[in-house]
């Protein structure tokens, strides 16, 4: 398992000032063995920390890209617990970053929220991240998450309220996931100016790293986050650069783009 424990965080301030990047890949996209093949190479490059997208037949947080690539892995037959499976692979194959799942409520409770967070921590997952669970609802799960130090990374946007954004924080294990804008995930020309006072505020309650996705796509946009969060989320423009590459070339083509993006020292940041 990555080195996570629920007194600290899971990604931690880097020493060169570097904002940290985390990779959003869906399990199963092309297909499973390529995407734990994606998974090590982001390693290699030098990224923080990875989220596995768990396939999901509804995914109401997610933008075309995303749904094409988990419609793709449902296909394929890739499950829940497949992705556990899948970190279990990885670690046998020497993957030392955190990795946490990030998917929707429904194949956890379906799987049963004890078996996966048993199975979870088992394999080497470091935490969830479940874009359909209000915070109101989460305590079952939370509570198991705990008693297996898995991390319940919550998620906020701009149009969260303070109560929720204080409540969310001070529950918050891992780091908080602040959302660049309101709507689905997918790449955009400009990472949404709103998404700093909501980082402001998430400060006000918790020393966790904050971490910005929605809409990150290019050096410009990490770079702008690193002027006011700790790490930056890529996922739909990552996915489009796997589409794009050649039979055989995913892992390639995906490592160039990532090492573009970590680039140099710009500002706070996190590592591994």
């Amino acid at each position: 398992m990555g080195a996570l424990h629920l007194e600290r965080a899971l990604i931690t301030p880097t020493t060169d000032g570097r904002v940290g990047l985390i990779p959003f890949v869906t399990l199963g996209f092309p297909d499973v063995q390529t995407s734990l093949d994606l998974i090590l190479e982001f390693q290699r490059v030098g990224v923080d920390a990875v989220e596995i997208g768990v396939p999901f037949t509804d995914p109401l947080a997610d933008g075309t890209t995303i749904q094409r690539a988990s419609a793709h892995a449902l296909d394929q037959g890739v499950t829940l617990r497949t992705c556990i499976k899948g970190v279990a692979e990885l670690r046998k194959r020497g993957l030392a970053i955190p990795v946490v799942l990030m998917g929707y409520y429904n194949p956890i409770l379906a799987l049963g929220l004890e078996r996966v967070t048993t199975e979870a921590a088992s394999a080497g997952v470091d935490g969830f991240i479940v874009a359909d669970l209000p915070i109101e609802e989460s305590g079952p799960l939370r509570a198991l998450c705990a008693d297996s130090e898995l991390a319940l990374v919550p998620l906020l946007a701009p149009t969260s309220t303070e109560e929720r954004i204080r409540e969310a924080s001070e529950l918050a294990q891992g780091f908080v996931y602040c959302v660049s804008l309101t709507g689905v995930t997918g790449a955009r020309v400009n990472v949404s100016e709103q998404v700093i006072g909501l980082v402001e505020s998430v400060r006000k309650y918790t020393k966790l790293p904050v971490a910005i996705g929605f809409g990150v796509s290019s050096r410009e946009h990490v770079e702008a986050v690193g002027q006011y969060a700790d790490a930056a989320i890529i996922g739909s423009a990552l996915l489009e650069a796997i589409a794009k590459a050649p039979p055989g070339e995913e892992s390639v083509q995906a490592g160039g783009y990532l090492k573009k993006l970590i680039g140099t020292p710009i500002g706070c940041g996190v590592q591994s």
